[in-house]
């Protein structure tokens, strides 16, 4: 029995014109919720804000912690001791203070970008 054309079925392949949304994990809703992911976003951020005071610290504790035992050598001269600590401690502070704020402040921005979709 031969077959009639107008019963043969055709079979078209292609791309699915309707898909599911594939459901990814949004880190915004991963922090809401305090999942274990969502703890290790914050845990990063608050490493590198961590990092960054330790690094002020330390820097902070190598310019100012040698001061007492260079004024202890020098004797009784105050005079000298105040320019030492208005002309060549407080610029470098001030410079470590504004290091760190920018640091931090860049901290926060990389945690918001990496928390928000793009």
């Amino acid at each position: 029995m031969p077959q009639d054309p107008t019963d043969r079925r055709v079979v078209v392949t292609g791309p699915p014109r309707r898909t599911r949304p594939l459901s990814r994990s949004r880190p915004r809703t991963e922090i809401d919720e305090q999942t274990t992911l969502g703890h290790t976003y914050v845990r990063s951020l608050m490493r590198s804000q961590l990092r960054a005071a330790l690094t002020v610290f330390a820097v902070l504790v190598l310019l100012v912690g040698p001061l007492p035992l260079v004024f202890a050598s020098m004797g009784d001269s105050s005079s000298l001791e105040w320019i030492v600590l208005g002309f060549c401690v407080y610029p470098p502070l001030v410079l470590l203070a504004r290091w760190y704020v920018r640091r931090a402040d860049r901290n926060e921005k990389d945690f918001v970008r990496l928390v928000e979709d793009r």
